[in-house]
């Protein structure tokens, strides 16, 4: 059995203020690995340039991916808010029709636009619910 012992001069980063809750990598956490490698690299064996390009891209890809996952949350909600305008004042029923009512209010969640009827009752605007 062989015992291998921690490398001097090595630090570690904590990425874990770097996680979104779901415990994927974010850009951040990429960006501080990569700071991380370039620190720690053998100066005599430096990264291999096409290697180091092909990481850098990887990061602008992450970055993209953000930027674009960032877009598509406002456009969700500019379409939840939409659906919300067109509701007020008119008749929803749920889709197994126990919930039924006039719409006095919207309120946008992360489960969608969930509309406030003149009888005290919610009900999320979704698939099934039809708006009259």
């Amino acid at each position: 059995m062989t015992t291998v012992s921690p490398v001097s001069g090595t630090s570690t980063t904590d990425t874990t203020s770097s996680t979104n809750p779901l415990g994927k990598l974010d850009a951040n956490a990429f960006l501080q690995l990569l700071i991380a490698q370039l620190k720690n690299q053998d100066p005599t064996k430096p990264m291999d340039s096409t290697q180091f390009v092909s990481q850098l891209a990887t990061f602008t890809q992450v970055q993209e991916s953000v930027t674009t996952n960032s877009k598509l949350d406002s456009l969700l909600t500019a379409s939840a808010l939409t659906l919300g305008d067109a509701a007020i004042g008119h008749t929803v029923t749920s889709a197994d029709g126990a919930t039924s009512g006039v719409v006095t209010s919207v309120k946008i969640t992360s489960d969608g636009p969930v509309a406030t009827l003149d009888n005290g009752d919610t009900l999320t605007l979704g698939d099934g619910v039809t708006i009259q």
